[in-house]
């Protein structure tokens, strides 16, 4: 009888077990889960990961800084199995949750965090960002273009020189204008201050502007439409917010790295370490489809779809940002 209830007791330990469901959670950046931009496009990727496993995930919008910390820890406490962080402010959070929780699995997006458990995901935007600035330079009428970064730091940088050397590699002439919105975290939700910027580059000369700052850009894409300019959105497809106004969008594939980390998680495939995500790897490109394919004319995209191949082949030698 004894043996009886010890394996019946045994069967019911290993039925929880089996029973315990695979449990997925996200962080998100400032600016929110709806900024139509860089968190949009990661909460897109845990979507589909939802519709296509059925397994729901748990999601957290973060509101202050001190938040992080307590929302990982707390994550992980309810049994999440891989948290993933949205954007590089969260990269102190992840090392000390991290560390406090060695058997947690966690992917951080655009840092690096340098722990057994952590998986840390980059892109190489200066490859898209050189196909808009090509694109921006081949479409403008007055030798003039811009770029409205958010916060001043060295991925935005890395966007910029990108745009700068797309652009004069088509047009060795054209005229650059370079604005970035602050120094802190609220730059990339200020779609006012987006909109001022992008006037003052219009009222330069530029016809094309390009934005790299999240929901700020919202501000620069609506002031290129009541302008009568052209704007290149950033981060996700942003081409459908002003069909025939914006001229394309440098997509960063938020939405793959997300799903690519669950689900490999899920797997038992999912690897600590770094991964950077290029146009060879689908991680960034332009966009191109019903909403701007009357402005980004056959010729632009051949232009484009050339220097795509060019780069993936290394035969166009895209460079990094080297911080000061």
């Amino acid at each position: 009888m004894k043996l009886l209830r010890l394996l019946a007791a045994a069967l019911s330990v290993a039925t929880v077990a089996t029973a315990k469901e695979f449990s997925p959670a996200i962080v998100y950046d400032f600016g929110g889960k709806f900024d139509r931009s860089f968190n949009q496009s990661a909460s897109e990727g845990a979507e589909r990961f939802k519709r296509d496993t059925g397994i729901a995930f748990r999601e957290f919008e973060i509101t202050n800084a001190a938040q992080r910390e307590q929302v990982m820890a707390q994550l992980a406490k309810r049994g999440s199995d891989i948290i993933v962080a949205v954007g590089f402010t969260q990269a102190s959070a992840v090392e000390r949750v991290a560390r406090q929780f060695p058997n947690v699995k966690f992917t951080i997006i655009d840092a690096v965090v340098d722990l057994p458990n952590v998986q840390s995901i980059n892109f190489r935007e200066q490859e898209s960002s050189y196909l808009c600035g090509m694109a921006a330079a081949l479409a403008s009428k007055s030798g003039k273009i811009g770029f409205v970064g958010g916060m001043d730091i060295p991925l935005i940088r890395k966007f910029a020189l990108g745009y700068v050397e797309g652009a004069r590699h088509v047009r060795p002439d054209i005229e650059v204008f370079e604005n970035m919105t602050g120094t802190t975290p609220a730059a990339w939700g200020d779609p006012t201050k987006g909109a001022e910027l992008a006037r003052s580059q219009f009222g330069r000369g530029a016809d094309v502007v390009f934005h790299a700052a999240g929901a700020t850009g919202i501000g620069v894409m609506q002031a290129a439409m009541d302008e009568g300019k052209l704007s290149i959105g950033c981060d996700s497809n942003q081409d459908y917010l002003h069909p025939g106004s914006v001229l394309t969008s440098a997509v960063k594939r938020v939405d793959v790295a997300v799903y690519k980390a669950f689900s490999d998680a899920r797997a038992g495939t999912w690897k600590a370490g770094q991964l950077v995500l290029g146009l060879a790897e689908d991680g960034v490109d332009y966009s191109y489809d019903e909403h701007n394919r009357g402005i980004l004319t056959p010729a632009i995209k051949a232009r484009l779809d050339a220097a795509k191949a060019d780069i993936i082949a290394g035969r166009i030698k895209v460079p990094e940002y080297r911080a000061p």
